[in-house]
């Protein structure tokens, strides 16, 4: 693999050109000056495989050098160095990434041999193409398939961190498309979101938990039934008599259900939204602020309406007990959902080091997958059925799913 060390101090070059010869690769070229790269990459056709750069250079700094790998379009791999503030090198590797750019990781100077070798050992094929994303369905064939209900749900456990007990589910939609196969929301949920479908969406999606909800609790599986709503469905004041008298006809109770609200719009209609959800919560159903952190989530929204659950985003969960200022955030939500008397829950727990920090820390409630993935409801209903069998108590290192 051919390697491009990019960095203004010569020392750090030739030191990486050294540990790099020493790890067993020889195809390393070496560049003093940003600007010079960004030539070499626009004339060299054998692109490097990988790059390493330097964050704070003169007259082209790191941040510069990733908007020109953008616009050449590198598929090799990027490492980040820099001595800057831990914050900086995070910050411009989430630019990076933003990009769609191969992150490889970010290394902090002074780099020693381990570092590298350690980041090198994980690192993934720097020649693999990468797929151009997949286009969203239209309105038209989204409308029909609301229509001919071929949505389904998948249900993913929650778990209580301390007594290991399943508490509920999050119901996640998927479209089971007749020629297509299973469709995943990130290819309709916006397209019914901008083209007024979102209602009639939530809508099927919401009998159709709850019609399962019913099942399950037949079984002696009583679980909260959490569903996500946007601030574009809670425009019509009828909203919380649709949830009473659905709930009625499944025979399950609205305080079974929580809705975990997500800002992905501006509030278009503040005081429909304020009016349905004090009612909703008058009902006792659950409110929980999804994503908090994230997008337009705010203070504001847990000042202004009755929410009972606070869900931590998990861009702040995954990885907190290595980082800093993850931490930082995630401690500081734990402890202000506490002083409200809110339940916390912590979703995107992917392995032993995540669940065992956030067990210190405090939440509540646990999802990822971790725990499990979203499930079928028949293999939900096989899931809780095993688990039970098996073990009385959770043991979360034998418990991947």
């Amino acid at each position: 693999m051919r390697i491009l060390v990019v960095d203004d101090d010569p020392f750090i070059c030739r030191l990486m050109s050294r540990q790099l010869h020493t790890l067993g690769f020889a195809q390393i070229e070496l560049c003093e000056r940003a600007r010079a790269a960004v030539e070499r990459l626009e004339h060299e056709p054998d692109t490097p495989g990988l790059i390493f750069c330097d964050l704070q250079m003169p007259e082209m700094d790191g941040v510069e050098f990733i908007r020109h790998l953008v616009r050449l379009g590198y598929r090799g791999a990027l490492v980040l160095v820099s001595g800057e503030d831990e914050r900086i090198l995070q910050s411009a590797e989430r630019l990076a990434r933003a990009h769609q750019l191969q992150v490889a990781g970010t290394l902090y100077k002074p780099v020693s041999s381990r570092q590298l070798q350690h980041l090198l050992q994980a690192l993934p094929n720097p020649r693999q193409e990468r797929t151009s994303p997949t286009p969203p369905y239209g309105a038209e064939a989204l409308a029909h398939g609301i229509a001919a209900g071929q949505l389904v749900n998948h249900y993913q456990p929650k778990v209580d961190m301390h007594s290991g007990a399943v508490v509920g589910v999050e119901t996640l939609v998927r479209w089971q498309h007749p020629e297509d196969g299973l469709i995943y929301p990130d290819r309709f949920i916006t397209t019914a979101e901008d083209h007024g479908l979102i209602d009639a969406l939530m809508r099927a999606v919401l009998r159709c938990a709850l019609d399962d909800a019913r099942r399950w609790e037949r079984q002696g599986h009583a679980l909260q039934l959490a569903v996500n709503v946007s601030m574009d469905n809670l425009v019509r004041l009828d909203f919380p008599e649709f949830v009473e008298e659905e709930a009625a006809r499944a025979g399950v109770a609205p305080g079974t259900l929580i809705f975990e609200v997500t800002e992905s719009h501006l509030m278009k209609n503040r005081e429909a939204a304020l009016d349905i959800l004090t009612r909703l919560r008058l009902k006792r159903v659950g409110l929980s602020i999804d994503d908090f952190g994230t997008g337009h989530s705010s203070l504001t929204q847990l000042r202004d309406i009755p929410f009972t659950e606070l869900k931590i985003d998990r861009s702040f969960v995954h990885g907190a007990w290595r980082d800093g200022a993850l931490r930082t955030i995630l401690d500081a939500s734990l402890e202000m959902a506490r002083k409200l008397g809110m339940k916390t829950v912590a979703e995107g727990i992917e392995d032993h080091d995540d669940w065992n920090h956030l067990r210190a820390a405090g939440c509540d409630v646990a999802q990822g997958w971790f725990i499990a993935r979203a499930l079928p409801v028949e293999q939900l209903l096989t899931w809780l059925h095993d688990r039970e069998v098996g073990r009385a108590s959770f043991n979360p290192a034998h418990h991947l799913y």
